[in-house]
C-alpha cells in the first residue's frame, strides 16, 4: 500500500536524524585517527562521512520544504524541492572529491608514504560495516517513500562505506607499498566524483522536466482502446511532476458526429483511467476526428 506523503515525511525525518549523529561520530573518530597517523586516504574518507551528515541535513530540509503547502508564489506546492536537496547533495559532494584528489596527487608526486596501526584498521573496518548498514536503511527507506534524495543519501553512504573498505585494505597491505595511501586516496577521490555526477545527473533529469513513463503511456492507450474502441486514442500525453502532486494533459481524439455530451463522458472517463496512472489533476483535450484523417502519434 502506497505511503501518505505524512509517512514519507516521517520516515525522511528518522533516516536523517539517524544519519547526522552515526556520521557525526565517526566522523569524529575517523578525523582524530587518520591525523594521528597523517593518512590522507584516512583523512579524505573522514572529510567524506561529515558530507554525508551535511547532506542528510539537507534531505531534512528537503522534506521538510517539501511539505509545504502551496501558496501564491508555488501554485503547485513545494514538492520539487527534494530534487533540489538532492542537488545540492551531489554537489557537496563533487567539492569534497576535487579536494582530496589534489591532495592524494600531491602525496603521490611528492612519493609520501604512510604508517598504519591496528586501532586505524578496527576503525574504519567498523566504519565499512555501519555505512553499509545505514546504506542499506536508506534505499528501503527511498524505495518505500519512491523519494530520490533518499536513495542520494544512500549512495553516499555506500561510497563511504566502499571507501573504508578501500583504505583498510591499503593499511593492511600498504607497510611496504610507499604509494599505496595515495593511490587509495585517488581511488576514494574518484568513488566520490562518480557518486556526485550520478545524483546531479538525476535529479537535474527530473527538474527539468522528463517524459513520462513509455510503459504508463500504452497502458493508458490500450485501457482507452479497450472501452472505447471507436476512439482514435489517446496523445499529447504530458506529466508535469511537482514531488507528489501530477500535472497532466493530454488529447482525446473523438469521432466527428459524436455529441458534446457524449465526448464529456467519455473525457471524463479518460480522466479517471490517467489519474489512475499518474495520481495527479488530469485535463483532456477533446478534438473531433474528421473524416479521411490520419490520427497523431
Amino acid at each position: 500500500m502506497p505511503l501518505s506523503f505524512s509517512e514519507k515525511k516521517k520516515l525522511g525525518y528518522i533516516e536523517g536524524y539517524v544519519s547526522v549523529f552515526l556520521n557525526l561520530a565517526l566522523f569524529a573518530l575517523k578525523f582524530l585517527v587518520g591525523k594521528k597517523v597523517g593518512s590522507v586516504a584516512m583523512m579524505a574518507d573522514a572529510w567524506h562521512t561529515l558530507s554525508d551528515t551535511l547532506t542528510s541535513l539537507v534531505v531534512i530540509i528537503g522534506f521538510w520544504l517539501a511539505a509545504k503547502p502551496a501558496d501564491k508564489e508555488h501554485t503547485f506546492g513545494h514538492g520539487k524541492a527534494e530534487s533540489v536537496a538532492s542537488v545540492i547533495i551531489g554537489t557537496l559532494l563533487a567539492v569534497v572529491g576535487s579536494t582530496f584528489l589534489y591532495e592524494s596527487v600531491q602525496r603521490l608526486v611528492h612519493r609520501q608514504g604512510v604508517s598504519f596501526s591496528q586501532m586505524a584498521i578496527l576503525v574504519f573496518a567498523v566504519s565499512a560495516v555501519l555505512k553499509e548498514a545505514l546504506a542499506q536503511f536508506s534505499f528501503w527507506a527511498g524505495k518505500k517513500a519512491g523519494s530520490a534524495s533518499l536513495r542520494a543519501d544512500g549512495w553516499h553512504h555506500r561510497s563511504d562505506a566502499i571507501a573504508s573498505l578501500l583504505i583498510v585494505l591499503g593499511a593492511v597491505f600498504g607497510q611496504k607499498i610507499w604509494w599505496l595511501d595515495g593511490v587509495m586516496g585517488l581511488a576514494v577521490s574518484l568513488l566520490i566524483l562518480k557518486a556526485s555526477y550520478d545524483i546531479v545527473r538525476s535529479s537535474a533529469s527530473y527538474l527539468i522536466g522528463e517524459s513520462p513513463e513509455q510503459q504508463k503511456v500504452d497502458r493508458i492507450a490500450a485501457s482507452i482502446q479497450h472501452e472505447f474502441p471507436d476512439l482514435e486514442g489517446i496523445h499529447h500525453l504530458h506529466v508535469h511532476q511537482y514531488g507528489e502532486h501530477h500535472e497532466v494533459t493530454a488529447h482525446l481524439k473523438v469521432p466527428g458526429d459524436m455529441s458534446v455530451e457524449k465526448a464529456h463522458q467519455i473525457a471524463s472517463r479518460v480522466e479517471e483511467l490517467v489519474k489512475k496512472e499518474f495520481n495527479g489533476d488530469v485535463t483532456i483535450h477533446v478534438e473531433p476526428e474528421r473524416h479521411g484523417e490520419k490520427g497523431h502519434d
